[in-house]
């Protein structure tokens, strides 16, 4: 397949399925100039259902990309789509040959490929972000301006706001990783402020009830230590990590190990 063809196919299915989803406001001229990747001679229609697309993967408007001129005598927008002053613009034309090159010249050979194939798209990264990012990443983002509080916040804001959009990963092993790599760089109060806050919104996990453990037995907080490892083996009768410690930090023998079934 045609490289250029293969990237209007791919976006227009991108557009085709969610343009009901995302109208757009501004006046779309009847014939485009200055169009460097997609087909000179695109159809208006398909070309709009194309910009919908870019639109919702990146839960943007068009004001994004394209300059923004006066509003019509009737109230809408209007924007200079011609104009490629936005740097925004060159780099969307940058990312649509990126994708194109992606899905026609690498994906191609990767070994033992997926049927049917998988295929990349705006949505594929940015999940309806205009810079794709991780939730951890923008959590440690809110730890170096603000501690441990504003982390907080922030986690509990996106969890409010974009829980359904499905634009971050919320389950606990987002910030449960998170806290390991601030413990591993001794920011101890910080992973448990952070842990507390998972324990709250995962209250049956014993993972986190056994991580809250550990990070309380480095700091010296053994009270602490043990009432978080006794939470997690009530959980999880079989966590054994969890009962070692417990052990060890109450002085308790070790329970004896379960015979080995008759033959």
């Amino acid at each position: 397949m045609r490289p250029l063809r293969a990237l209007r196919l791919l976006v227009l299915t991108v557009g085709v399925a969610l343009a009901a989803r995302a109208p757009l406001r501004a006046q779309v001229p009847e014939r485009f100039e200055n169009l460097k990747v997609l087909p000179t001679d695109i159809p208006r229609d398909s070309l709009i259902q194309i910009m919908r697309g870019f639109a919702l993967s990146l839960g943007v408007r068009c004001q994004y990309c394209h300059v923004q001129g006066q509003p019509a005598a009737d109230g809408r927008e209007t924007m200079d789509f011609e104009s490629d002053e936005k740097p925004e613009k060159e780099k969307a034309r940058f990312m649509m040959r990126m994708v194109r090159d992606l899905n026609t010249t690498v994906l191609p050979h990767v070994p033992h490929r997926r049927r049917p194939q998988v295929t990349m798209g705006c949505v594929t990264c940015h999940r309806g972000l205009p810079v794709p990012t991780t939730l951890d990443r923008v959590l440690e983002v809110a730890l170096d301006s603000g501690g441990a509080p504003a982390a907080v916040a922030r986690y509990r804001q996106l969890r409010e706001q974009t829980l359904e959009q499905g634009r971050y990963d919320f389950s606990e092993t987002t910030v449960n990783e998170l806290s390991r790599r601030l413990a591993a760089r001794g920011r101890t109060a910080e992973a448990v402020a952070l842990m507390e806050m998972n324990a709250e919104l995962h209250p049956n996990s014993a993972a986190i009830d056994f991580q809250l453990g550990e990070l309380h037995r480095a700091r010296g907080e053994t009270d602490r230590a043990i009432a978080r490892y006794r939470m997690a083996l009530e959980k999880d009768p079989r966590n054994q990590n969890a009962r070692r410690q417990l052990d060890a930090l109450t002085g308790a023998a070790p329970a004896p190990a379960p015979a080995p079934p008759r033959p």
